[in-house]
Order: C-alpha cells, then sequence, then structure tokens
C-alpha cells in the first residue's frame, strides 16, 4: 500500500493511494465505519472532521475509484506495526458506495477475519 506523494501540487485534502495486494486492502479496509472507510497513510495533518477526495487505484484493476469522504481516525505516530495516517470514511454519495461494494466484492469471505488490521 502507498500513498502517492508525488502530486505536491495537489490540494491536501487530495489522498492518492495504491493498493496492489489484497492483504493489504484487508489491514486497510475499516467496515465498522457506516459506509466503510478505509486507512491511508500520510505525514500530513488532518483533523477530525475533514472532507478529503481519494483516488484509489485497488488491485490489479485500472480503473481509479474517485470518493469523497471525511476523516474519521488518526493515527497521529506509527505505533508498533501500524503506521500513522487518517482513517477516512466513505459519504454515501461521490463515489462512497461504489467503493465499499468494490471492496467488500474483493474482500469476500475475509471480512470476518481475526486478523489483524491497521486500525483494530
Amino acid at each position: 500500500m502507498s500513498e502517492d506523494t508525488s502530486k505536491s501540487s495537489a490540494p491536501s485534502g487530495v489522498l492518492s493511494l495504491t493498493i496492489k495486494e489484497k492483504a493489504a486492502l484487508y489491514a486497510a479496509y475499516m467496515p465498522f465505519l457506516k459506509g466503510g472507510g478505509l486507512f491511508i497513510p500520510t505525514k500530513k495533518s488532518y483533523q477530525l472532521g475533514e472532507e478529503v477526495f481519494m483516488l484509489l487505484t485497488l488491485l490489479d484493476d485500472p480503473t481509479r475509484l474517485t470518493v469523497a469522504g471525511h476523516v474519521a481516525w488518526i493515527m497521529p505516530l506509527a505505533q508498533g506495526n501500524r503506521p500513522q495516517g487518517v482513517g477516512v470514511q466513505f459519504t454515501e454519495a461521490n463515489g462512497g458506495v461504489e467503493a465499499r461494494n468494490k471492496i467488500e466484492s474483493l474482500l469476500v469471505g475475509m471480512l470476518r477475519s481475526e486478523r489483524p488490521t491497521y486500525t483494530i
């Protein structure tokens, strides 16, 4: 999983994320948030409730999803094997439902796993 930091001209509220492996997607997905969400590793500072826009590339799908959301969780410093970053809750509009459905279809059978994630 990697945040694309090459776009320094992008507004701070735009997060670009590429997740290439199913295990990394599982670790980043936040199904316990209403509408779903993703943990995004970043060293940028965000506030709870701040609106952000995500550009997501998932696994081998060349289609980039554009998703609006709000910062729902902050990991300010890396702790153990958990990287610094933010948890973003998808909005129901602006790509949120599409992103949740796509992620959950990719993770079918894994969502009830006991494996640790970046968030819990």
